[in-house]
């Protein structure tokens, strides 16, 4: 793998879930036939549009958290896997699950219906044709993080002659219907919806070369008003104390009328622009037109933070593009006031060599003393502390320890002083531990030890989830669960160190006197390197969790599926070599969406 061919996702086989609204989005040569078939169809005057601010599922249509920028979306699934470490791992199961997705074979089964019982004539290829055009595909996550609301927007070019025949298509149908109408140019353009798989429905409108697919339409309409009240001097119907139902003077029942939908403004607006033919998705991630390029993915850090956003403010996203070279990375930086020139050094002279995966942070000006108050510590004390730590902090995984016990790695402007440690000792007292009701105190003693310029303090928590079993405890009988950790926090002159796992904060120190090899020594000099990846030993960690997590005796199902579906690419991953992904070593963030090259160094 050449320094510039980067990995699009370093992580291994996606599952239905993760993938199923991206490849419904790029899906979309069935979706886009529904559009030509109707879009010139004849449609009643709706009126005039009744607006609202915000859409049902409060989505902002101006600021997506992915955007895919494509030459030809059914070419997407197979450039991903020319990346080598993609194409082990995923393999053909990618492509598949493109071609057979459930959505995309309903959509199939809707319009094959539609276009048999109104005798409509297409050529073989047409879908073909329709699905290699240039598109955009903008993704939003639902409540639950997931990519599952989707826009696509399509430039037929020479197709719209095409489809033109196909525009006296009756709107007599079950599964299809006028949905509204948006105002394009002056002109009004009507969207369907097309429903399919029972409960599942697609919006879709089409206005001069462009072909605009919604993936519902919570996303463009708001909230059902409520009803208003009745005036005082408007006549009421009768009530019918039996039947409960409103009836007229004759004792007829009166369906209530519910209320219309109201569109929301904003989606409304990003629609109208998207049919105009504009562009206003690249402008959102900072991005020029995308030229050349056959493929084009961004992503925000909103999504990629899963949650945690507001603890990395200088990173704004990640982008990946296919040029004639091959693949290319980008990562973007957003300026934040008070963050300094940026330098992960420290935390790589720390950090003991043999990780699995780490990635080293700016740390936020304000962040850690907002955090600390949080948490407990006084004010005065959290701003002491806050004060001295420096610009960075690291995080890694090792194959030896857990998923969920990997080593912290922070540093500290000065030498801190006595009082300094004093503050650590009391807040490392006051959150970590467990309650244990057969140990005196209701917890276990932390324990504080220090020696020239280390100062270290260790408490035993119970967990089931521990890496020790309750008969290694000093007290077996005062544990009332299976195991436990031994959680330490560590001060080594200027840096800080914690973990759940004590093996690798004393490994750490053991890194720090100079007696085990730090990572520094095996990353490329004169760069800036946020992150390390070994593909062999985070297989193996990856393999120890996934056995774990599904004992046989428990889950023999799950844990079938995993040894014969994930156990194998897991294998397929750890074939490949280390890698360092880098930027230029005088990075800084002095704009919003700066982005830089991205190198993925084998090492």
């Amino acid at each position: 793998m050449s320094e510039n061919t980067t990995p699009v996702e370093p992580a291994v086989t996606p599952g239905p879930r993760r993938w199923r609204p991206l490849l419904l989005g790029l899906a979309v040569a069935l979706p886009v036939t529904a559009a030509g078939l109707f879009a010139w169809l004849e449609y009643e005057p709706q009126g005039e549009r009744q607006l609202v601010e915000a859409n049902y599922l409060g989505l902002n249509l101006a600021r997506p958290d992915v955007l895919i920028e494509s030459a030809s979306l059914g070419r997407l699934p197979k450039d991903v896997l020319k990346v080598p470490l993609l194409r082990d791992t995923l393999t053909e199961d990618l492509v598949f699950y493109y071609e057979n997705n459930a959505d995309r074979l309903g959509l199939t089964g809707s319009l094959r219906r539609i276009i048999y019982e109104h005798d409509l004539q297409l050529r073989d290829n047409l879908l073909d044709e329709l699905l290699d055009q240039p598109a955009e595909v903008a993704l939003w996550r639902d409540a639950g993080g997931r990519l599952r609301h989707f826009v696509v927007l399509i430039q037929r070019g020479g197709l719209a002659k095409v489809l033109e025949p196909l525009a006296k298509v009756a709107l007599d149908d079950t599964q299809l219907s006028q949905a509204g109408e948006f105002m394009v140019d002056g002109a009004a353009v009507p969207f369907y919806r097309l429903r399919y798989n029972g409960d599942r429905s697609i919006l879709f409108a089409s206005h001069g070369d462009q072909l605009l697919l919604i993936s519902s339409a919570d996303m463009l309409f708001g909230p059902v008003p409520e009803p208003e009240a009745a005036d005082d001097d408007v006549e009421v119907p009768a009530v019918d104390p039996e039947a409960a139902v409103a009836t007229d003077e004759n004792g007829e029942v009166i369906a209530p009328k519910p209320p219309a939908p109201s569109m929301a403004k904003v989606s409304v607006e990003a629609a109208e622009a998207l049919l105009a033919g504009q562009h206003p998705f690249p402008e959102r991630f900072g991005l020029a037109e995308r030229g050349a390029l056959q493929q084009r993915v961004t992503l925000g850090a909103d999504f990629l933070a899963l949650g945690y956003r507001r603890f990395l403010p200088a990173f704004a996203g990640l982008r990946f593009e296919l040029n004639d070279k091959g693949w290319g990375s980008f990562l973007a930086l957003d300026e934040v006031e008070g963050q300094g020139a940026f330098d992960f050094g420290p935390v790589w002279r720390a950090m003991p060599m043999g990780a699995s995966a780490c990635v080293a942070l700016p740390v936020a000006p304000g962040l850690p003393e907002r955090l600390l108050t949080k948490v407990g510590a006084e004010p005065k004390a959290a701003a002491e502390l806050a004060g001295q730590l420096s610009g960075s902090a690291g995080l890694c995984w090792y194959p030896d320890s857990r998923l969920h016990s990997p080593l912290l790695v922070g540093t500290l402007k000065d030498k801190p002083g006595a009082q300094t440690d004093a503050e650590l000792g009391k807040l490392f007292d006051s959150l970590i531990g467990a309650w244990e009701p057969y140990a005196e105190g209701g917890s276990f003693p932390v324990q504080d030890s220090s020696q020239g310029d280390l100062h270290k303090w260790q408490r035993q928590v119970g967990s089931n989830f521990g890496q020790y079993p309750a008969d290694l405890a000093e007290q077996p009988d005062a544990l009332a669960s299976r195991g436990f950790f031994r959680v330490g926090l560590a001060r080594h002159g200027s840096t800080l160190l914690f973990s759940l796992d004590d093996r690798l904060l004393d490994k750490a120190l053991q890194t720090l006197d100079k007696r085990f090899p730090p990572l520094a020594e095996v990353l490329p000099e004169n760069a800036l390197v946020p992150a390390y990846l070994a593909p062999d030993s985070l297989a193996a960690l990856l393999e120890r969790e996934t056995l774990d997590s599904l004992p046989e005796d428990i889950e023999p199902v799950f844990r079938n599926a995993a040894q014969a579906n994930l156990l194998p690419k897991l294998r397929s991953l750890s074939g490949h070599g280390k890698y360092a992904l880098s930027l230029p070593a005088d990075a800084e963030a002095d704009d919003a969406w700066q982005w830089l090259p991205l190198q993925w160094r084998a090492l």
